[in-house]
């Protein structure tokens, strides 16, 4: 049993120890953060996607670095996840992009405002935040599980297979777009990708503001998907 003067001895040197650990944890932890955060990149676009993030209360739906509700999903990293092309078709309009599934208001964003957006989350998606959020299961879906699935170009697995499916791996809101080569050609497959509403005016199918290059691309993928055999 120590005596008090021991005991008094021990807390003190203790208390010193810890005290000097937390100081070096913080000292180290505050070198670290310019390098981490990418305060560099922050740009007034950047400064200004933030605002809006605020002003909008993205928060009550959404986390951002594990900070905020989990009603909606994580964005911290979503730019790496979902693209440039879907993050806006979502800003721009998200009942078009999940037709009569997504519950996400539609805020009527200028093209400028949702230009700072995008900004935002390529920067936020750049911090070094040591491995969080963990890859999600969703990186399957949008591979792909079947050899069709995994040849898909970067835009297709990003927005397309929101809606549709290949090889069962993807949405079911829109049409498989298995044997999708078989049922139309090319020329049909591009004024598809880029006016829908030209072909079908009922169609629900957004209009993703694809580029020549995507629609080309799209098209040129597409037109492998044909039935077996």
């Amino acid at each position: 049993m120590l005596s008090k003067s021991a005991a008094r001895a021990f807390f003190l040197a203790g208390t010193g120890l810890s005290f000097l650990a937390f100081l070096g944890l913080t000292y180290d932890t505050f070198s670290k953060i310019p390098e981490q955060t990418n305060a560099e990149q922050i740009s007034p676009a950047v400064a200004r996607g933030k605002m809006l993030w605020d002003e909008n209360n993205c928060m009550g739906c959404h986390t951002l670095l594990g900070e905020g509700a989990y009603y909606a999903p994580e964005l911290t990293k979503v730019m790496e996840r979902r693209g440039e092309l879907f993050v806006r078709g979502m800003l721009r309009d998200p009942e078009a992009m999940y037709p009569g599934q997504r519950r996400m208001v539609k805020y009527d964003f200028t093209d400028s405002e949702i230009d700072d957006l995008v900004a935002f989350f390529v920067w936020i998606g750049e911090i070094d935040t040591n491995g969080f959020p963990a890859d999600p299961p969703l990186r399957d879906h949008l591979g792909g599980g079947s050899a069709a699935g995994q040849g898909g170009p970067l835009v297709f697995r990003q927005t397309c297979t929101a809606c549709h499916a290949v090889g069962g791996q993807g949405g079911h809101i829109g049409p498989a777009l298995d044997g999708v080569g078989d049922r139309f050609d090319a020329e049909y497959l591009g004024r598809w990708l880029s006016d829908p509403t030209s072909i079908r005016p009922e169609t629900t199918m957004p209009q993703l503001g694809l580029s020549d290059e995507q629609v080309l691309e799209l098209v040129t993928y597409l037109s492998t998907l044909r039935a077996e055999g």
